[in-house]
């Protein structure tokens, strides 16, 4: 069924009794030509570009949970590509310009909200670094806008620039950047799968994968084995565990990044506002919430939920910027495992084992970009080779040195 106002309303004048389910619940079969490992945005994006611009349909994503159970549903739907290093810098703006036409792509409402994303400046040193990132976006073609401290506090009312412990400077604006709807990406890419003819298989885990002769024979799964040519692996946090059950040891470390969300309130915040003198991010939804998050828990885990010290760290960067916050309940937490790589920045390329395929390493970044992970895994595994848009997410740079650190951190993934 195509969605349209005229299906709504053919819906609403037959008591909404003409409604089709949004995908299928396929039995497994013995083999497929591909298989990707992984019902969350990536692996569910992966599947469709496969099918719709590779032509690959023989394709089952296998989920351990339901669709859209892991990380998709776990962050705080902000989309952006303001990123200095080239190597970023396009690949996310490819993800932009997806996100742009994704609902017409899938035919579903995302929510698609481009409300703007402003980091804000603390320090003069500070706002010249914003200003090298702004001219390097605008020379790569991306949208970009130095703000000084009266234009943000026209922007933002509520922000506190009377008396603060770090003084606003300005902030670095992209307008195109915003929000969407995190489960509806999932639905959304689901269903369009499904209607191409990708076999969704949830409640189905990955408990082994099968290496023979140096090549991937299929999965095994908790409903049998799964024969498959290639295998694409977008399991975000717990890539470490699955890419062990085909004897690979990767460079990232799984780490809890929570999450919040207030109660409704009326209007206050109209874009993603980021704090620059800690680390803090807050937009404010349809509904009225406001959705915030901030550091990572900083220790190795894979439980999805958090420590009370992030909590407390995430409430006072909130409350140092908006005082007015103090006074909101809040309602919710919740977290999600995170794939931290070595340099902060993802891995989507080919694995020594003929036909394996990876998708890992998003660090803070994986839900914004999530249409061109899909795009740019789809062309890996359907080509062998990797997009010139992922080349820099090869694998075998922490061997080669040629690192991708947007924050020029090192070698530590807690930092990134």
């Amino acid at each position: 069924m195509k969605y349209s106002v005229f299906s709504i309303l053919r819906n609403a004048l037959t008591g909404n009794r003409a409604w089709t389910p949004v995908w299928r619940f396929p039995t497994p079969r013995a083999a497929y030509d591909t298989v990707i490992v992984g019902g969350g945005g990536h692996g569910l994006a992966t599947a469709h570009y496969l099918a719709k611009l590779h032509g690959i349909t023989d394709v089952a994503v296998v989920e351990k949970g339901y669709l859209g159970s892991g990380n998709v549903g776990r962050n705080t739907t902000i989309i952006r590509s303001n990123y200095l290093l080239p190597g970023n810098t396009h690949f996310y703006e490819h993800s932009m310009k997806l996100w742009e036409g994704l609902e017409q792509d899938i035919n579903y409402n995302a929510m698609v909200s481009q409300r703007g994303v402003l980091n804000l400046a603390h320090s003069d040193g500070q706002r010249d670094a914003y200003a090298r990132r702004g001219n390097a976006m605008r020379i790569a073609g991306v949208d970009a806008e130095l703000l000084d401290a009266a234009q943000v506090k026209a922007m933002l009312p509520l922000l506190n620039t009377d008396n603060p412990r770090f003084p606003v400077k300005g902030g670095l604006l992209q307008r195109r950047g915003g929000t969407v709807r995190h489960d509806a990406v999932a639905w959304g890419y689901a269903r369009a799968a499904d209607q191409r003819g990708v076999d969704l298989l949830q409640n189905t885990e990955v408990t082994g994968i099968r290496v023979e002769g140096g090549r991937v024979r299929g999965v095994e799964t908790t409903r049998g084995f799964i024969a498959a040519k290639r295998v694409g692996l977008a399991v975000a946090g717990n890539t470490s565990r699955v890419a062990a059950m085909a004897g690979l040891r990767l460079p990232i470390e799984s780490h809890l990044l929570q999450a919040f969300v207030s109660e409704a309130v009326k209007p206050m915040i109209d874009c993603v506002v980021t704090y620059g003198a800690g680390h803090f991010y807050v937009s404010q939804s349809d509904k009225g919430g406001l959705v915030f998050g901030g550091d990572i828990d900083g220790y190795n885990s894979y439980a999805q939920r958090g420590g009370l010290p992030v909590v407390e760290d995430v409430m006072e960067g909130g409350v140092q910027l908006f005082p007015a916050m103090s006074r909101l309940r809040y309602l919710r937490q919740w977290g999600g495992i995170m794939d931290m790589s070595m340099d902060g920045s993802p891995i989507i390329d080919r694995t020594p084992i003929e036909g394996l395929f990876l998708n890992c390493g998003w660090c803070y970044g994986g839900f914004k970009a999530t249409p061109a992970s899909g795009w740019c895994f789809a062309h890996t595994i359907a080509t062998g080779e990797p997009h010139a848009l992922n080349a820099a997410f090869r694998l075998d740079r922490f061997a080669s040195g040629a690192v991708l650190d947007e924050k020029g951190v090192g070698a530590q993934p807690n930092l990134h």
